[in-house]
């Protein structure tokens, strides 16, 4: 890499540690430039605007995600194993970051409303992740372990929602067991999705919702 190449890069590393912290809200350009020991000027020589700079790390995180998750999860054989792989990792992870901060978290809360160039990339990360993981649930249902009347939909909005508990749990009330009680939570929701044994008929989703009230 070129020495420019080499210094954004070391930018968008620092903005990317200083965001977990902070939020990209509170990545300003003077605080990033004293921690560079650079000039203001100098850190707006490889990005034309804060905005551009969010993005950056925000592309930086995903490429992050990717490597630490995805990645590794396609070592595992398609069905199941990947679609638990990609699970359990995605809640280790959640558990670290929990201790020092979330971008895809933390930016959830503070883009939500605010339209513009950093909430749409926000958006599209947490929509190509969720994408993925549909697709490892769909070929789960594919190699016969999940009841192929899954809804992969359902599933991802049900896993999603155990790492925002587990975010929550772990960052603001420091509870000890926050991790396995997330990773006891994903395997009963992988349980209640398993295909039925061979001749038994799957209870459809309003079947189960009107036997759980007997």
């Amino acid at each position: 890499m070129r020495k420019g190449e080499l210094t954004r890069a070391a930018i968008v590393a620092t903005a990317l540690e200083m965001s977990a912290r902070a939020g990209l809200e509170g990545l300003t350009i003077g605080a990033l430039a004293e921690r560079m020991r650079m000039s203001k000027s100098g850190v707006f020589a490889h990005f034309g605007s804060r905005e551009d700079l969010q993005i950056a790390v925000l592309k930086a995180y995903e490429r992050r995600f990717v490597d630490d998750i995805l990645v590794p999860a396609l070592t595992e054989p398609r069905g199941l194993p990947r679609l638990r792989a990609i699970g359990e990792r995605c809640l280790e992870r959640t558990a670290i970051e929990a201790a020092r901060g979330c971008i895809l978290i933390s930016g959830a809360s503070e883009y939500d409303d605010r339209p513009g160039a950093v909430r749409d990339e926000l958006v599209a990360m947490v929509r190509s992740w969720q994408r993925e993981l549909a697709r490892a649930i769909r070929q789960a249902a594919d190699t016969g372990a999940l009841d192929p009347a899954t809804d992969p939909g359902e599933l991802v909005f049900a896993l999603y929602g155990i790492v925002l508990v587990l975010h929550h749990d772990t960052r603001l009330l420091h509870n000890p067991d926050a991790i396995g009680r997330a990773r006891r939570a994903f395997e009963r929701l992988l349980d209640t999705h398993r295909a039925p044994p061979t001749g038994v008929r799957a209870p459809k989703p309003h079947e189960r919702s009107i036997s759980s009230q007997n």
